[in-house]
């Protein structure tokens, strides 16, 4: 009888992995780095355990949206005091704080659990094409 493997979190292996989202549409890169960040990619996924990799998304300001949406989508935050409501456009953030609409797109994406803190982590955006973490990138190859 063929027994059932289960991962365990001592046996996991990151990778890095880089995502250029200039030209793209949000959600559908979006989809594509939350999978990586899962791991659900990886044939030996077990969804109890955090499997995911490390993702690199480059070139966040150039990231587009369809139709209207850059005029009409809304951003809403509330600072729980009286007064606090705040909201914001698409096309004023991404001027502002183009790193933020990835960061949402992908938090709203992943598993609403305890592991999704952890998986955020992996998480670097940054809006132009230069970023930090080449050397992890070498050592992948």
């Amino acid at each position: 009888m063929q027994k059932s493997f289960i991962t365990k979190s001592e046996d996991v292996t990151r990778a890095w992995h880089i995502v250029d989202v200039s030209k793209t549409v949000l959600g559908r890169s979006a989809t594509q780095i939350a999978k990586l960040l899962v791991g659900k990619q990886k044939k030996e996924y077990t969804p109890n355990v955090d499997m995911g990799d490390f993702v690199v998304v480059t070139n966040a300001a150039e990231v587009v949206v369809t139709r209207n949406k850059a005029q009409q989508k809304m951003y809403y935050t509330h600072s729980n005091y009286p007064g606090g409501f705040r909201s914001i456009k698409f096309a004023d953030l991404q001027a502002k704080f183009p790193e933020r609409i990835i960061e949402k797109a992908v938090f709203n994406m992943l598993p609403k659990n305890k592991l999704r803190s952890m998986r955020m982590k992996r998480l670097k955006i940054f809006a132009g094409a230069e970023h930090t973490h080449q050397s992890q990138l070498a050592t992948k190859e």
